[in-house]
């Protein structure tokens, strides 16, 4: 990566939104050597904290355009900065291997086609007689789950993720404002950006990455970018049956679009992210574990722990996620909808390409 030019100030960047987007970006221009701001009124409480971390890729089955620019971009970006970031927590690491199920026999013969005609990048056809299917039915009670398995893909932990990110963003002395930016203005060749509580910030560049609220900031201006919200959400789910271990399914997987984490022997995640409102709906148990015809015993409301659910962003009218360079030194990142954690990495890029551009 080029750095800025020797003895040129360092130009001064305000990131608003402390989430992935926000952090990765921070963590991408700081190597460069911008100053950087974060502001953020709740900093840690965002809809990242409810991510479940996988990191689709190469099971994405469109193999082409800027969506699969993207993700493949990133897949390639992403252990450049797992051995960076490993300086601060040597335990942080992929999770590799990424597994699709499906109960539909159309979908599935789709799922054998994607695998037939992509060789060579690590997916694998799991037909209902392989072991991993074979454990799968045992604990869910099924009989015709099937899919395929990507060997490239797999997930980080999120919390991990971003707790390492506070780490290195903080040794590298970047400035945290627990605030929220309500106002955006440019005069001369600078960025003023007022916060609730009376700060003003003056900037060289604004990065939007705050998901919705950036909406607010750019509503004046000439720039017709909607978005609509949308819900993730998950449960934890906790079993005392002793026939039960947990443990003994994939590390992460999905069927039929829910996302499944075992934890422990006697505890699992369940995650989705595909409700278009801001408070989830009453029967979010229902939602999560109708994924198969008949519940297991163990899977009952009666044994949900704990569940959360953040609310992320997906533009209306134009692809996800929006990059766009609305003015000098004015960028917005946002409106990933549930990719934020794979893409950071080439989103990140992107914006910082953007940024040298302008300063170099």
């Amino acid at each position: 990566m080029k750095g800025l030019k020797e003895n040129f100030q360092k130009p001064h960047i305000l990131i608003v939104g402390a989430g992935i987007i926000g952090k990765f970006n921070a963590l991408e221009l700081s190597e460069l050597g911008y100053q950087i701001t974060i502001a953020d009124p709740t900093l840690d409480k965002n809809s990242s904290s409810a991510a479940l971390g996988l990191l689709m890729g190469y099971i994405y089955q469109k193999r082409n355009g800027r969506s699969w620019i993207l993700r493949k971009q990133s897949l390639e970006l992403w252990p450049k900065w797992i051995k960076l970031l490993q300086e601060f927590n040597p335990e942080l690491h992929i999770e590799k291997r990424l597994i699709q199920l499906t109960t539909n026999d159309e979908k599935f013969e789709k799922l054998k086609k994607f695998v037939n005609d992509n060789t060579n990048q690590g997916l694998e056809i799991l037909e209902k007689d392989s072991i991993i299917i074979k454990n799968i039915n045992k604990i869910f009670k099924t009989k015709n789950i099937k899919g395929v398995i990507s060997h490239k893909d797999g997930r980080i932990d999120p919390q991990s993720l971003l707790d390492t990110l506070n780490v290195y963003l903080k040794n590298k002395k970047i400035n945290f404002l627990k605030d929220e930016i309500i106002k955006i203005k440019r005069f001369n060749k600078q960025w003023i950006a007022a916060s609730r509580s009376n700060n003003e910030i003056k900037t060289d560049a604004i990065i939007l990455c705050n998901s919705l609220n950036s909406i607010n900031l750019i509503i004046d201006k000439p720039h017709k970018i909607k978005l609509k919200p949308v819900l993730g959400q998950a449960l934890e789910i906790c079993t005392n049956l002793h026939e039960v271990n947990l443990l003994s399914l994939p590390k992460h997987f999905n069927i039929n679009g829910k996302n499944i984490i075992p934890l422990t022997k006697n505890k699992i995640i369940i995650g989705s992210t595909d409700e278009y409102h801001e408070k989830p709906e009453e029967n979010v148990f229902e939602k999560l574990t109708d994924f198969i015809e008949n519940k297991p015993s163990w899977l009952s409301r009666e044994r949900v722990t704990r569940k959360w659910f953040g609310i992320r962003s997906r533009p209306e009218g134009e692809p996800s996620p929006i990059q766009k360079n609305l003015e000098n030194g004015l960028i917005i990142c946002t409106g990933f909808y549930k990719n934020g954690f794979l893409l950071a990495p080439s989103c990140s890029h992107w914006v910082a390409n953007e940024l040298n551009k302008y300063f170099i």
